[in-house]
């Protein structure tokens, strides 16, 4: 059986997961603190709005918003199996030799 390269998966899904999960972190963090600290107004046309929108992938529109929040969370998880499985978290442990 062929093993599975899983640094190469986990290159591969890094540059175009980038974007995406940086724009979700960025505005949600920055949504967070702007209602938690500073205050900002909910509400139509206000800041809060543009950032909820952008973090929940509402650019998109109604069809491929699911799809962006899918994709984004499916994505990072993969992200961090595969990154898991190359440190070696869950790798074979070596037996023990049992001296007779």
């Amino acid at each position: 059986m062929k093993k599975i390269n899983w640094r190469k998966i986990h290159r591969f899904i890094a540059p175009i997961l980038f974007l995406p999960l940086l724009l979700t972190t960025i505005t949600g963090v920055a949504y967070r603190l702007g209602r938690s600290w500073f205050d900002i107004p909910k509400g139509k046309g206000t800041l809060s709005e543009t950032l909820l929108t952008i973090h929940q992938g509402g650019f998109l529109g109604e069809q491929l918003r699911p799809f962006y929040v899918l994709l984004d969370g499916l994505g990072l998880i993969a992200l961090i199996v595969t990154g898991i499985i190359m440190m070696g978290l869950f790798g074979k442990r070596p037996r023990r030799q049992v001296d007779i």
